[in-house]
Formats: C-alpha cells, sequence, structure tokens
C-alpha cells in the first residue's frame, strides 16, 4: 500500500511589525506550493487610515479584519490546498480567532529584539503603519502558549535561512 499523502497546511506567520513576516510567509508558500496573502490586504480602508494616524487599532477593529482572513484560510483549508497568510495575530483571542475558522492552522510566531525591529522599520518605506507603533504592538504581543498549535522563532536570521527552518520545523509538526 503507497503512502498516505498529507494535505497542504494552513500556517499563520506571526508577530510584530518588523519582524519579516510577510517576507517569510511569501517564501514559505513559494516552498510549499500554496497560496499566499497578506493580511494587511485584509484591513478595511477605515483602519489604514487610522493606523497611517498613527493609532493603533483596537480588538473592535481587528474582528472583521480577523474574521475575513479567517474566511480565507477556511475556504483554502476545505479546499485542500493549504495557504500562508502573513498576520500580526498578536493575541491569544485573536489566534483564537482564527483557529476558529482553520481548526488546523499552525502558527510560526516571528520574534526579534526592540532594537533590532525598530533598525527595520526605519528602513522600511511606503508602508502605512509607522514605526511609532511598534511600542503599542510589543506590548499586545502574547506569547503563543503551550496548547496552541505552533512555535516561535527568531527572526534575527536572513528570511530564506527563517524559511529553511519553518519548512523543517513543519515537516516535524505537521
Amino acid at each position: 500500500m503507497g503512502r498516505l499523502e498529507r494535505r497542504p497546511p494552513c500556517v499563520a506567520v506571526t508577530g510584530v511589525a518588523g519582524t519579516g513576516k510577510t517576507t517569510v510567509a511569501r517564501l514559505l508558500a513559494q516552498r510549499l506550493g500554496v497560496p499566499f496573502a497578506d493580511g494587511d490586504d485584509f484591513h478595511s480602508p477605515a483602519g489604514i487610515a487610522k493606523m497611517s494616524a498613527g493609532t493603533p487599532l483596537d480588538d473592535t477593529d481587528r474582528r472583521p479584519w480577523l474574521e475575513s482572513i479567517g474566511r480565507w484560510l477556511y475556504e483554502h483549508d476545505t479546499a485542500g490546498t493549504g495557504a500562508v497568510v502573513a498576520c500580526s495575530a498578536l493575541k491569544r483571542r485573536y489566534r483564537d480567532t482564527l483557529r476558529a475558522a482553520c481548526p488546523g492552522i499552525f502558527f510560526l510566531q516571528l520574534t526579534a529584539d526592540r532594537e533590532l525591529l525598530a533598525d527595520r522599520l526605519r528602513g522600511r518605506h511606503g508602508h502605512f503603519m509607522p514605526g511609532s507603533l511598534l511600542n503599542s504592538q510589543l506590548a499586545t504581543l502574547e506569547p503563543l502558549e503551550p496548547d496552541e498549535p505552533g512555535t516561535d522563532l527568531d527572526a534575527t536570521p536572513a528570511p530564506d535561512a527563517l524559511t529553511d527552518l519553518a519548512i523543517k520545523l513543519l515537516a516535524r509538526q505537521l
């Protein structure tokens, strides 16, 4: 009897601004051969305007955003295609919203020290979220809990190296 094929995974690459989650998520999706989405593309115009003005989103602002991302993940999971999304998902309850939509989701939470993140954000241009919101994101960040399907990754290495590590971790976890 032949070996059973695994379904492609649904993965959320999470973390605060500057961790490289979009770059790593895009590379990971390419390597896995699954669809990619950037969580930023799911924000409402009002949410983007609020962040652009330097005001953090509150839970009321985030709920429809997270539900939209969850629907996207659900559609790809149901279709059996798998998917990778870059999404901050800083709090446990935000990740719970994504997991409610896509129970098999795996979280790769990228972390780095504040100085590295601030340096990366200073070098980023053309993004709606200003570096001034980094402190509020770091204050909001809740590490993955032991019962959450996922792992933390130090975001210091280059994106290709992080992607290689993520592929190895996924192979062991899923």
